[in-house]
């Protein structure tokens, strides 16, 4: 039976007098690959937010990899092995690939970003295997903001993978993709998830890329829990079609 990497019990959070988050009870296995969906406003950015340290939660309890992180700032949490790429883009745009994902590296290694000092030969060979593993290597020169939708998007994980995590958090992976983007997106997610065992948890507003990818799916409504399970028995659930699953495309 694999190891449970993280435990969320009874989560809360509230902005004025709206829950965005309430009473959540939430875990994954080492090795899992999971997604949680719902509406807009369902509170999945919220909850990753509070995973994070981006947010403190009114109450409950956040648990990684044996530790209690509840209320750790995001730089520590990041420290201990988890790791968020953003729907938005947190790229630099001006640097090349290359340089945005030594940056990430010697953050990592603890090694302040400086040409014209000896940290310019640091981090080169752990650079260069993030780069080769998203697929990037033959765009290491490329400026940033000249990539299409879909290498951004790899260089966006390239950058969350410097951190060496055990849990990688997406946030929509594949906004503003082609369908050809899209496939070859998730196909790199599968292969971290498969061959380097990195456990994965994503938000998407698509359907066929939930049911695809997904091993287990968590609808999220008005900061509840509503369904989980398996992509088969949420699909089939009648609360989740009522709720989200009758307005989408699957």
């Amino acid at each position: 039976m694999a190891r449970k990497i993280l435990e969320v019990v009874g989560l809360n959070k509230h902005f004025g007098g709206i829950y965005v988050t309430r009473d959540v009870d939430f875990e994954m296995s080492e090795g899992d690959q999971s997604a949680i969906i719902g509406p807009n406003g369902a509170g999945k950015t919220t909850f990753f937010n509070l995973l994070t340290g981006h947010h403190s939660p009114d109450s409950g309890r956040i648990v990684f990899d044996g530790q209690d992180i509840t209320n750790w700032p995001p730089h520590t949490i990041a420290r201990i092995g988890i790791s968020r790429a953003f729907q938005v883009s947190n790229i630099f745009p001006r640097l090349t690939v290359m340089e945005n994902v030594r940056s990430a590296v010697h953050s990592h290694l603890g090694v302040a970003m400086n040409m014209f000092t000896r940290a310019n030969r640091v981090g080169i060979a752990e650079t260069e295997e993030v780069v080769a593993l998203c697929g990037l290597t033959d765009k290491l020169d490329v400026l940033a903001g000249r990539l299409s939708q879909g290498d951004k998007k790899k260089l966006e994980l390239a950058i969350a993978l410097a951190n060496k995590p055990k849990l990688l958090f997406l946030d929509e992976p594949t906004a503003g993709m082609s369908r050809d983007e899209t496939q070859e997106t998730m196909n790199l997610v599968d292969r971290l998830n498969k061959d380097l065992g990195l456990t994965i948890l994503f938000t998407e507003h698509d359907m066929s890329v939930v049911f695809s990818h997904a091993r287990r799916v968590t609808l999220l409504h008005r900061g509840e829990i509503i369904v989980e399970g398996t992509p088969n028995a949420v699909r089939d659930n009648e609360t989740a079609k009522q709720i989200y699953l009758g307005k989408q495309q699957i």
